[in-house]
């Protein structure tokens, strides 16, 4: 299509435009073929549940879910529509900024001698189960969306078909009730919009929440004295939700929780947003699951190397190794240099299986800046600088930028304190306090040079601060 996108553009933007004008997504654009896709390699292949329905769409379907998509963000930006806690499929939003802020309230808890409880909700088959009609009344009553616009949204939730194909087989069209399809444009949206009022349980509530797409995580801290009446706090907010739950046809996966008397026992350890959490907030667990996992992909592109050219390698490495090194590193900074040094001993390890000439001897800090590679300590303050560059820039996430307080020191006169676009650093004295965003932050971002801290452009911080990191 691309090819022939000359002759294309016209009928394919008049189909565009007449599906807004009369408020009618066409029945030919609503047919799905659903891929299941296995979720994991550790999960079983005979059952339903390790696999993920990723619905494929017609190209002009996706073209106009597209368009759909940023006029729908548009209004919804034109008022606090979205919960702020609500970091799915949202620009400058991320997993990681998620648990960064959840980590930090945490850790300020700890600070504080407060214990904190965490309750991580899964739900089962949640884009599967939305009901249509719940669906469009919020769409009116919440948020706004009459007319042609509601229409339009109307019209591609119903009457759409899919079929199943494994293999060769193809399964007959069957109607869909129920649900958007995954893999769609809109339906990632449509779901965080869904899910919206779920917040409203938490308002004037001593219980902290956060959503991700279906991850619901509750965290409540408090006192051991006062143990008891929070814990009940936590229990009845996690009724709530069930009942909030129940009402809107969607249920949490019955291996998560249990709800309503069941005694609720701790868990050292716990999967969140791909991060392995444990009751002391190490992480120990997690980072021996990135070494496991690395060095298995260091074994494998080592048998591999001799037939590859060096950026093919360098592609290969950053691709399946790095990528889980850098994956919610911000969370490491300030962790002990015992643990830091076991994923850079696999950094290590990488660079010289993409440069093999490297003798096992040889110091390996010439190789990482041959490959321009920060080391373990180094990415770490790099990601979060910048975080803080666009957090600071783009007032998004919300939940981030109330931790980033411009500091307005007139009390000295030295020459730190009148450079522009420094950061006020809390006092705070405990190891693991010192570990929280609402510190590692503001104390990076000063050390930063003034020129770096006055970045206007992506691509200018970014390779400036490049600079700036690499050891000498």
């Amino acid at each position: 299509m691309k090819s022939c996108i000359n002759s294309l553009i016209q009928p394919i933007t008049t189909i565009v435009n007449l599906c807004l004008a009369e408020g009618i997504f066409p029945d030919d654009l609503k047919r799905a073929i659903v891929t299941p896709l296995h979720k994991k390699h550790s999960l079983p292949h005979e059952e339903l549940s390790s696999y993920r329905p990723i619905s494929n769409l017609n190209f002009i379907s996706k073209t106009l879910e597209r368009i759909i998509h940023s006029r729908l963000n548009n209004h919804l930006e034109s008022f606090p529509a979205l919960c702020p806690y609500q970091s799915a499929y949202r620009p400058f939003h991320s997993t990681e900024t998620a648990l960064l802020r959840i980590y930090n309230d945490i850790l300020l808890s700890i600070d504080q001698q407060k214990v904190s409880a965490l309750v991580l909700l899964d739900l089962s088959a949640a884009f599967d189960t939305i009901d249509h009609q719940i669906l469009l009344s919020r769409l009116t009553s919440n948020f706004g969306i009459t007319g042609s616009a509601f229409s339009l949204i109307s019209s591609y939730l119903l009457n759409r078909t899919q079929s199943v194909t494994i293999q060769s087989h193809t399964s007959p069209s069957s109607p869909l009730l129920t649900g958007v399809p995954q893999g769609s444009v809109l339906g990632p949206l449509l779901f965080c919009l869904y899910t919206t009022p779920l917040s409203y349980i938490f308002t004037n509530s001593s219980v902290s929440f956060h959503l991700y797409a279906d991850d619901t995580q509750l965290y409540i801290s408090f006192s051991s004295s006062d143990s008891v009446s929070n814990l009940n706090t936590l229990s009845s907010t996690l009724d709530s939700v069930y009942t909030w739950l129940s009402s809107n046809r969607l249920s949490v996966n019955p291996s998560s929780i249990f709800f309503r008397g069941n005694i609720l026992t701790p868990s050292d350890k716990c999967r969140n947003l791909g991060v392995i959490f444990d009751s002391d907030l190490t992480f120990k667990s997690h980072i021996s699951d990135v070494c496991r996992s690395s060095f298995y992909h260091i074994r494998q592109l080592r048998q591999i190397r001799a037939s590859l050219d060096t950026n093919s390698a360098v592609l290969l490495a950053n691709a399946l190794v790095s990528s889980k090194l850098d994956y919610c590193n911000s969370l490491f900074y300030n962790l002990p240099a015992k643990s830091l040094n076991r994923l850079q001993l696999v950094q290590n390890a990488l660079a010289r299986v993409v440069v093999p000439s490297v003798r096992r001897n040889h110091h390996i800090t010439p190789t990482l800046r041959q490959l321009h590679w920060l080391p373990i300590p180094k990415r770490i303050n790099f990601k979060i600088a910048f975080i803080t560059f666009k957090t600071l820039h783009h007032k998004q996430p919300s939940y981030l930028a109330d931790l980033l307080i411009p500091r307005h020191d007139t009390s000295h006169n030295t020459r730190s304190s009148d450079s522009p676009n420094f950061l006020s650093v809390p006092k705070i004295d405990s190891e693991r306090g010192r570990r929280s965003f609402l510190y590692a932050a503001p104390t990076i971002w000063n050390s930063l040079p003034d020129s770096l801290r006055a970045s206007v452009s992506v691509s200018s911080f970014l390779s400036g601060l490049k600079t700036h990191l690499f050891p000498p």
